[in-house]
């Protein structure tokens, strides 16, 4: 019996994937967004940020039990998630971010989408005017 072998094809990272460098994951780097005290809100969502010094944004997710049970708030996640991946080619870079929802139902994809570009943008030009002055 004769086993062919296919050559091993690695294809290109998609520019929409959310890649794990990508992401807050410890504890300390969550504190330390929220420590900076810089944040902007709108109707859905609070962002919370800080520089970061790299070339690509982190982001991390708050979503606590005051906004529902396990469902609602793997929903919320998921939007959120969403929301960024689909935006990041707009959002302005060297940033982390934590997203936390404001109030218990979730917005549209729709409108949380520009959005979340609104409030990164604004959230860039109050750190780079703070870090000028």
């Amino acid at each position: 019996m004769i086993v062919k072998t296919v050559p091993l094809v690695i294809m290109p990272t998609h520019p929409f994937r959310f890649p794990r460098r990508e992401r807050l994951k410890k504890p300390a780097e969550f504190q330390a967004v929220f420590a900076r005290r810089r944040s902007v809100a709108a109707a859905g969502v609070i962002v919370y940020g800080m520089a970061n010094g790299l070339p690509y944004n982190r982001v991390g997710l708050s979503v606590s039990r005051k906004v529902g049970g396990a469902v609602q708030r793997n929903r919320w996640k998921r939007l959120f998630r969403e929301a960024y991946r689909l935006s990041r080619p707009m959002l302005p870079v060297g940033f982390d971010l934590v997203l936390v929802p404001r109030g218990t139902e979730p917005p549209s994809l729709a409108t949380l989408q520009p959005t979340l570009v609104q409030l990164v943008q604004q959230l860039a030009q109050k750190l780079v005017r703070e870090k000028q002055s």
